[in-house]
């Protein structure tokens, strides 16, 4: 084996030292077809000897606690990539004989032994030997036309073909195992960040999923051509406007008595100079941005302290524009009038045009709707909201995107 790999070494050298730009185009696709069989043959091979190493014990006999770190060392791979190449040789050497040899003749390629590895081990265990040869040869076949992804995805029902007389109880068998497995692993985990910021990991079940990518998808398109945010961060204000229509619609339960609501402290004095920060109710600062923002939003409850700490107003319902006000303003700007924005009315919020904690009313004419993402736009930008002659709201650019200024309109709610 060594004299022919120093043979294959220094034949694949001399092939390196060609240059590739005097090959024809078709020289230059054969020779890529050749480099990548050689590729598969050797990957045979190294497997072959992956597994021979393993099994001698060879390298927990020089120090390493593993084989997969004895590999990361050797040849300077990833700890996970080195336990795939164990897992994948031991399979090879003690599954279907079958696959090893046709990732030696190079008629699959390492990730296609894996997924096919995968199948046929599934296969065996429900059908019998007999079925899990003959899912060899159909998977083998497939994998000269589908890459692993779709090879995994056609393997799925590979017992329609090989074992049809189980293949639907093996499907549901297999449902069912599934189920139970994203039952058990089903969970969400919120972590407190020492700033306030919570980190959201988890898992959901393929129902749960669907659940909430039929409500956020459709809330993570771009709102317009000046909307530079990432498709995380659009994400991230797609779960914020599904939890403020949530608080918004009152369908949640009460807690301790009152409906669920998220209460910001600040000072009378603070809220009107833009000073200081607020303190919500789990105990974390807000800037003095966000606190004026919030204190539009009907979905937030306020508690506004005078000097002396006494409460002067917690979300007073002249603040809130509910009611028949906010049907009005619905039937007014029918969506968020942002130019360009197309959210509808109910993932909107209520902006002060003219911010109540700066005097302005409570009324149709000082108000706007706005979505998650442009109200917090409008609030810490140079954009500017007025109403025009005939009642509708103006968007004013900042001099540094419309040196003229020229008056703005969202015109994809009202196409006249």
């Amino acid at each position: 084996m060594m004299e022919g790999l120093a043979q294959a070494e220094a034949a694949v050298s001399a092939c390196a030292d060609t240059a590739a730009w005097a090959l024809c185009a078709d020289d230059l696709v054969a020779a890529l077809d050749a480099a990548h069989r050689i590729e598969q043959r050797l990957a045979a091979v190294k497997l072959a000897l992956i597994r021979e190493l393993d099994g001698r014990g060879t390298p927990i006999a020089q120090g390493a606690s593993s084989t997969a770190v004895w590999l990361r060392e050797r040849l300077h791979l990833t700890v996970p990539t080195a336990r795939r190449l164990v897992d994948l040789a031991t399979t090879l050497d003690t599954g279907n004989s079958g696959i090893r040899q046709a990732l030696a003749d190079a008629d699959i390629t390492l990730d296609q032994a894996r997924v096919i590895a995968d199948t046929v081990t599934t296969v065996e265990g429900a059908a019998g030997s007999a079925a899990a040869d003959k899912a060899v040869g159909l998977l083998v076949e497939w994998a000269g036309q589908f890459d692993p992804t779709l090879l995994r995805k056609l393997g799925t029902r590979i017992l329609d073909h090989v074992a049809p007389d189980i293949a639907d109880r093996a499907a549901q068998a297999a449902l069912d195992a599934e189920d139970r497995r994203a039952t058990r692993d089903r969970h969400v985990t919120l972590s407190t960040l020492s700033d306030g910021r919570l980190r959201l990991t988890g898992t959901l079940d393929s129902e749960t999923a669907g659940l909430l990518r039929a409500a956020i998808d459709p809330l993570t398109a771009p709102t317009g051509p000046d909307d530079q945010r990432s498709p995380g961060q659009r994400r991230h204000d797609a779960l914020a406007d599904l939890c403020r229509l949530s608080l918004r619609t009152g369908g949640l339960p009460e807690h301790g008595g009152e409906p669920a609501q998220l209460v910001v402290t600040t000072s009378y004095d603070n809220l009107v100079r833009q000073l200081g920060a607020g303190t919500l109710d789990t105990g974390f600062d807000l800037a003095p941005e966000s606190v004026r923002r919030l204190a539009c939003d009907a979905a937030i409850l306020p508690a506004v302290l005078g000097s002396a700490g006494q409460t002067l107003d917690v979300g007073r319902q002249r603040r809130l524009i509910t009611g028949p006000l906010r049907r009005a303003l619905v039937l007014r700007d029918r969506g968020c009038a942002f130019p360009g924005c197309d959210r509808p009315p109910r993932w909107c919020d209520a902006h002060h045009i003219h911010h109540w904690a700066d005097g302005g009313d409570t009324s149709l004419d000082n108000a706007v709707l706005l979505c998650g993402h442009h109200h917090r736009h409008v609030h810490h930008s140079e954009w500017t909201v007025r109403l025009g002659r005939d009642g509708h709201p103006d968007f004013l650019p900042p001099a540094w995107l419309d040196p003229d200024q020229l008056p703005r309109r969202n015109h994809y709610h009202r196409r006249t």
